[in-house]
């Protein structure tokens, strides 16, 4: 009984051992099946160039910027002009210092509570008459153009594209 025991167990282990190994012919097999595949690609592509699928890409519509005015520009600063209401904040001066322009309301409030936490008196603004609607995050705002010129300048080290706004 002993000898059957042993017999089986060893006949088990065998079967294991050697059924778990991967032959080295079936990876082979698997590589050329692929290998072929990959040619018979090729050779379709160079036979049927113009029944290949082409990528349309549609063309870009140039339109003028209609609601962006410059407004006093003889000392050669830029100012944008559009008509906002204040969202969130104390209000606007003449020219104000903005950092971000952002589609979602959610993402300007971030903006506006880093400026905030830096110590600015950060505002939102909305300009409606764009589509879709821009928030605008106002980080310094001022009642002349030199000083908020000069706010604009330091901003831009950490905000690139600050830019001024009169707002109508």
């Amino acid at each position: 009984m002993k000898k059957y025991t042993l017999i089986c167990a060893a006949m088990c282990a065998a079967m294991v051992f050697t059924s778990c190994k991967s032959s080295e012919s079936a990876y082979k097999q698997a590589y050329l099946k692929a290998k072929q595949q990959e040619e018979m690609q090729q050779q379709q592509q160079q036979q049927a160039p113009a029944a290949q699928e082409t990528t349309v890409v549609t063309p870009m519509v140039e339109r003028p910027v209609n609601n962006t005015q410059v407004v006093d520009n003889a000392d050669n600063i830029a100012v944008r002009q559009e008509q906002v209401t204040v969202v969130s904040g104390a209000g606007l001066k003449n020219f104000s210092v903005v950092v971000g322009s952002f589609s979602l309301k959610a993402n300007a409030e971030g903006l506006q509570q880093t400026l905030r936490s830096e110590g600015y008196d950060a505002q939102i603004v909305m300009n409606n008459n764009v589509t879709p609607a821009m928030y605008r995050v106002v980080a310094t705002t001022f009642d002349s153009k030199v000083d908020a010129a000069a706010s604009r300048n330091g901003l831009q080290n950490k905000y690139p594209g600050a830019w001024l706004l009169y707002a109508k």
